[in-house]
């Protein structure tokens, strides 16, 4: 019984060594590329989320909800240094919120109120969150101009956003 626990310890550690390589390769290309599947927008225009992979630009997609309070001081930060980002990097910003039915009405009033200055899809099923695959707000993910997503991060602290920065200066040096 012994050996056969030992063994079945060694295939799971054996399995687990192999699928952290394959991660590590897939950092090494990209994580993976966004996915075609579509949204609405502030004004109930739909919008096929892979399109931003196709603008030729540099895209952030910051994932938030109206009743999180590190999502909107995330927002609101990036909001202060937006314009420099688009003159500089001419990068773009998309705003996802992932609030669901109860709370997606507010949603609207809340941009409109601070003047965002980027784009804001909704996600209120939560698909474009599940393809991408993580669990809570904020999240961020930044998209390369060929729409490979380059960078993911999970979390806010005050001052993320310039490492943002920096994440986007470094994929337009590559």
């Amino acid at each position: 019984m012994n050996t056969l626990k030992s063994f079945s310890f060694m295939l799971m550690l054996l399995a687990l060594v192999c699928s952290s390589n394959l991660y590590a390769q897939d950092e090494d290309e990209g994580l993976e590329r966004l996915p075609d599947l579509e949204l609405k927008n502030l004004d109930n225009k739909t919008v096929n989320v892979s399109s931003y992979g196709e603008n030729g630009k540099i895209t952030v997609f910051n994932f938030w909800a109206t009743w999180c309070i590190p999502c909107k001081k995330e927002l609101n930060n990036i909001a202060d240094v937006y314009e420099d980002w688009q003159d500089d990097y001419d990068v773009e910003v998309i705003a996802v919120a992932t609030d669901d039915q109860r709370t997606v009405a507010k949603v609207k009033p809340y941009v409109n109120g601070k003047a965002w200055d980027y784009g804001v899809l909704y996600d209120t099923n939560q698909k474009f969150q599940r393809a991408i695959g993580f669990q809570t707000v904020p999240y961020t993910i930044v998209v390369d101009e060929d729409g490979d997503i380059m960078y993911e991060h999970s979390g806010y602290v005050e001052g993320d956003e310039n490492e943002l920065e920096e994440i986007i200066k470094e994929l337009l040096e590559d």
